[in-house]
């Protein structure tokens, strides 16, 4: 398939290739055919386009700046690096550019209840924040592990009056969650809608979360053109599902002369059940609404990850990356824990801005990558989010 074919996936079905659609239980068939059609009527409706635009920009604080990164450029001694500074948003992250699209999206169908699952915390926050907002129920499904390594977005959670249910089951972290919010919803579904966080699941949320954050890529093509009268080289972002780094990607896959680089946490290595790099050691399976590269036994049992980021720490990735990777429009790398840890403090040191450990793993793959291009080449990395909520947790791996 061509470059310029690429932009115009998934398919009517939500398939990006033999990736996506839609594998889930019959009563969940409905309720996705409904938010299928709602969706793209709201997506071709000005009015809510406008409303959706004046919340991104009046409560959310859009548009994000893209920063000239100049000291870290110049310890680098390579390319002209960018920083998108999504960290800058209301709540922290790139999470709420979805958030906000869903909760509008909820209200148009007249649900009155939200569900969600979060990993890091930053989604639980985000879809928190547009509940109390607008008045609505709000319950948040994550694991009790993330639960004791992000205790701070539980706490802001429960601030802004959703409940927190701790998942005990399983691992404890992220797949978990996104279980228990399923099932729920299945119990739920002619009141709840469930804000799914990143741009997996099944059809259509992976492309609605793609074009609700691809605002990110929007504008960070207007400003380095402002800015350099030119395109960037290469586009760096973290991915877990791939919801801050397909936000990014996504408007520049047209433009052949622009590399983009999506880092998956390479955890402690990859030794099974010790890193979440999906297509170092994934292969082709189902898991939790969608067709995508899945760390599996040779039995098609899910494995075990780790990732000191619990935003990355999740056993399957986004059906558009895996497609991307396929067409070789995307390169995918990793980063390990102390290579996120290294590059957590290097940037505080640098640039004076504390990245989310999810973020850290971007820009450790941006500083390896950085010193063997050009000084006129131009790299911007998705700075997807702030790190308040890791601090403690790197206290405790980093000596300072």
């Amino acid at each position: 398939m061509s470059v310029s074919a690429t932009s115009a996936m998934p398919d009517a079905r939500g398939h990006f290739g033999p990736y996506g659609g839609r594998f889930v239980p019959e009563t969940l068939m409905h309720p996705l055919q409904q938010l299928e059609d709602e969706y793209f009527k709201a997506q071709a409706d000005p009015q809510f386009q406008q409303e959706l635009q004046y919340y991104l920009r009046e409560f959310c604080g859009r548009p994000t700046p893209l920063y000239y990164a100049e000291r870290l450029t110049r310890e680098l001694g390579g390319a002209k690096i960018y920083l998108k500074r999504e960290d800058l948003l209301h709540t922290g992250a790139h999470k709420i550019n979805n958030a906000m699209g869903q909760i509008l999206l909820a209200r148009r169908m007249g649900k009155t209840r939200i569900i969600a699952e979060t990993g890091a915390g930053q989604h639980g926050v985000a879809t928190a924040t547009v509940s109390a907002m607008f008045g609505l129920k709000c319950v948040i499904y994550m694991g009790e592990v993330d639960c004791a390594r992000q205790a701070l977005n539980v706490y802001r959670m429960k601030m802004l009056g959703a409940e927190i249910v701790s998942v005990t089951a399983g691992q404890k972290t992220l797949k978990e969650a996104v279980n228990e919010a399923m099932r729920d919803w299945v119990t739920n579904v002619r009141s709840t809608h469930y804000i799914l966080g990143t741009a997996y699941g099944a059809h259509p949320y992976p492309v609605m979360v793609r074009n609700f954050q691809r605002i990110i890529g929007d504008e960070a093509r207007r400003q380095i053109l402002e800015k350099e009268q030119r395109l960037p080289d290469l586009l760096v972002a973290c991915v877990g599902g791939g919801s801050n780094a397909i936000g990014l990607f996504y408007p520049f896959l047209e433009d052949a002369s622009v590399k983009m680089l999506g880092v998956e946490a390479g955890g402690e290595g990859i030794k099974p059940e010790k890193h979440a790099a999906r297509f170092q050691g994934g292969s082709l399976g189902v898991l939790q609404g969608t067709q995508s590269y899945i760390l599996q036994d040779e039995n098609g049992q899910i494995q075990s990850t780790h990732s000191v980021s619990a935003g990355l720490d999740y056993a399957a990735v986004g059906p558009e990356h895996a497609w991307l990777r396929d067409l070789q429009r995307v390169d995918y790398t990793y980063a390990t824990d102390e290579q996120a840890l290294q590059a957590f403090i290097r940037l505080a040191r640098l640039e004076g801005i504390i990245p989310a450990l999810e973020s850290s793993h971007a820009v450790a793959a941006a500083m390896e990558r950085a010193p063997s291009m050009g000084r006129d080449q131009l790299m911007i990395i998705n700075l997807s989010g702030r790190g308040d909520k890791d601090v403690a947790q790197v206290a405790t791996r980093v000596a300072l």
